[in-house]
């Protein structure tokens, strides 16, 4: 169950490039290169020049897992993917996009163009991603994960409901505080559908409203209710520089600042980053998304009140193991409901040992 590599979540750069089976955007800038390159071998792994792991001919069929950006997050995706593709007996390949929805074009198109057997993928703007999915669809099995495209012709949906992972966060910054107060929300995009989602399920639950995903408040001005303020939500499209800034800046702008939200594994580390330079580590609350290691660590050490992890391992697990049935002509896989549920759960001081331990096995193995 080892991961091809190991990707850092500082490879914001823009060139492309793969490694053992994991493409990483278009344009690596020379410096990035280099450090992305250093982190691939300080984990053990080898740059694989030219062709991924699924490109020689091996007789198997060849299946792809594409991100909606290069974090953590996809690391730990990677590993699932890796081993489901050991274990069905399927070539695989990672491919993590840096520029963005058009980048994440070109990769599908490419894809299609190599006649993949299948792609898994998360959109991101599945509105005005529909027609490239729906050709894609045409042309070889399309599912997504972690983000849906429910308005395209995608197979089935592999992933979370959003909307009520949001709710569990939000029930987080509650515990995290008790009497209300002035909250800050940051989050990579919004066009994405799981953002999107994610984000109002944080609201709803914090103001005490009853569940209903077809709520929406816009990310520009202030929310008030159950005590609570919620100043804002700042975005960074994934530029890691502007999430740090986001942080610095609302912590300026606003010094009662009571507590701060990081809805995209990226951000809590930012975040905590700024709250160290400011030196208001365990003043101003945090609570998190996702399970990069700053976020664990943070937990363990106090200065995270908790975070609500997916399970992207078996994102990219199922993703692999439902592509492999299909390829094979095998649709009874597909539950009528067009959704695999991976369900979302808290952590929080008490059991973030047990769950970073398990982690660790997953995404390190054996050799």
């Amino acid at each position: 169950m080892k991961p091809d590599t190991l990707i850092s979540d500082s490879a914001s750069a823009t060139q492309g490039a793969r490694f053992s089976g994991i493409f990483v955007g278009r344009h690596l800038t020379r410096s990035a290169g280099f450090f992305l390159a250093l982190t691939l071998l300080m984990g053990g792994c080898k740059p694989s020049g030219g062709e991924a792991t699924s490109g020689k001919s091996t007789g198997k069929k060849k299946v792809a897992f594409v991100s909606n950006g290069v974090a953590s997050f996809w690391t730990i995706a990677a590993a699932g993917v890796k081993a489901a593709g050991d274990a069905v007996g399927v070539d695989t390949e990672t491919l993590m996009p840096v520029e963005g929805i058009s980048d994440q074009k070109r990769i599908i198109e490419d894809l299609l163009t190599r006649g993949i057997d299948g792609i898994a993928v998360s959109p991101i703007d599945p509105v005005n991603q529909t027609d490239l999915l729906n050709r894609a669809a045409k042309r070889t099995h399309l599912l997504t994960h972690d983000s849906d495209a429910p308005a395209s012709d995608r197979a089935v949906y592999i992933g979370m409901d959003n909307y009520q992972a949001g709710r569990l966060c939000g029930d987080l910054v509650r515990e995290a505080m008790p009497k209300g107060g002035t909250v800050m929300l940051f989050i990579g995009r919004l066009e994405q559908d799981n953002a999107k989602r994610r984000r109002q399920g944080v609201i709803d639950a914090m103001l005490g409203r009853p569940s209903n995903p077809s709520n929406y408040d816009a990310p520009s001005g202030v929310i008030e209710g159950n005590g609570f303020k919620i100043l804002g939500t700042l975005t960074d499209q994934f530029d890691r520089a502007k999430g740090k800034a986001n942080a610095e800046d609302a912590l300026a702008k606003y010094p009662d600042l009571g507590c701060m939200v990081g809805l995209f594994a990226y951000n809590p580390p930012l975040m905590l980053e700024a709250l160290g330079q400011a030196n208001k580590l365990g003043v101003v609350k945090v609570v998190a998304f996702d399970e990069d290691d700053a976020t664990l660590a943070g937990i363990q050490k106090g200065t995270v009140h908790g975070t609500v992890v997916q399970n992207p391992y078996m994102y990219g697990y199922k993703s692999v193991e439902i592509l492999a049935e299909l390829a094979k002509g095998n649709t009874q896989v597909i539950p009528p409901s067009k959704f695999i549920d991976i369900p979302a759960r808290q952590i929080r001081k008490a059991d973030v040992d047990v769950f970073w331990a398990d982690l660790k096995v997953k995404t390190a193995g054996s050799k």
